[in-house]
């Protein structure tokens, strides 16, 4: 595009940010450029107090995004950061004081799709299941398809579940919950957590390993798709999280509790393990369920059933 400055961008934005709601003596706002697919605009005014100012409209923050796309087109300087700061005029009648600063800062750069720390979190997981049993070689289930970003439905490039075969028991378990997000920078291991289920060592076949890994993803899609499900299991020890269709009947659905141990090793820190536990509907019958996630029926459920929330 034609030559577009910082002086061009402030000369846009000044009859914009002028339009003041009442009682506005400054105004701040950061937006970030196009990274991954997301870019962010944020900030308002404030009164004499500091306080925000409520706004009418979402124009100042549309015509922002307008000047930093401009912006970034223009040859300026590279930049993924954008600081607008407006300040109220001395004098009726005169146009406030605007400045706007541009900066690249690489703490938040988002992780490319290549990103090794992906792989990182993987071998970390494989590492903790391995001393727990013998990890089978192909995965129960996956459904690894992910955008340009790498970003399946879990916002990592892992969306699959684990097979782990022990004398006692064998456990599924999914493997990608804890992997880092693609296309952001926040230094978090996803949804800090992962989700298991056990079975008698001889209880699955083939068919039936399958049909389970499948739906343990899509508890995972519920997980990643939630808010801080990790945090709410740990606060009540065990909650009464899903559904099941009738394909599962008699069971009915899907408790989620804490279970012991945690992953070592990941990029950011151990994740809580959850033990995902389907039971049937006669096994909260009669049972108050208004609390927060049914807590107490899932705690009672599997206290009969002698597994009990960690």
């Amino acid at each position: 595009m034609a030559s577009y400055s910082i002086d061009d961008a402030i000369r846009e934005l000044a009859p914009a940010l002028g339009k003041t709601p009442a009682g506005a003596v400054s105004g701040e706002w950061t937006a970030t450029t196009m990274q991954a697919g997301h870019s962010s605009r944020t900030g308002g005014y404030r009164d004499a107090e500091g306080n925000y100012v409520p706004e009418a409209s979402r124009h100042p923050l549309d015509i922002i995004s307008e000047v930093v796309e401009k912006l970034g087109a223009s040859g300026v300087p590279r930049f993924n950061k954008v600081l607008i700061r407006w300040k109220k005029p001395k004098f009726p009648f005169m146009r406030g004081e605007i400045t706007l600063q541009t900066s690249y800062d690489r703490t938040i750069v988002p992780r490319a799709p290549d990103d090794p720390i992906y792989e990182t979190a993987a071998a970390a997981r494989r590492v903790f299941w391995q001393s727990r049993g013998t990890v089978l070689q192909n995965f129960a289930a996956e459904r690894g398809t992910a955008n340009i970003h790498a970003q399946t439905k879990w916002f990592g490039p892992h969306r699959r579940v684990l097979a782990i075969q022990a004398p006692e028991r064998l456990t599924l378990a999914t493997d990608g919950l804890s992997t880092p997000w693609a296309g952001i920078s926040e230094p978090e291991n996803g949804v800090e957590c992962e989700l298991f289920m056990e079975f008698g060592p001889a209880t699955l076949n083939a068919e039936g390993i399958k049909n389970w890994a499948n739906l343990l993803i899509n508890i995972g899609d519920l997980v990643a798709d939630g808010y801080r499900v990790a945090r709410d299991v740990e606060k009540h020890g065990a909650i009464l999280f899903c559904r099941l269709t009738e394909d599962y009947s008699p069971m009915s659905r899907i408790m989620l509790s804490q279970a012991p141990g945690r992953i070592d090793g990941l990029p950011f820190g151990s994740v809580p393990l959850i033990r995902a536990t389907p039971i049937a509907e006669a096994e909260i019958e009669g049972q108050d369920l208004s609390d927060d996630w049914g807590a107490a029926a899932a705690r009672n459920a599997l206290a009969k059933r002698g597994i009990g929330s960690h």
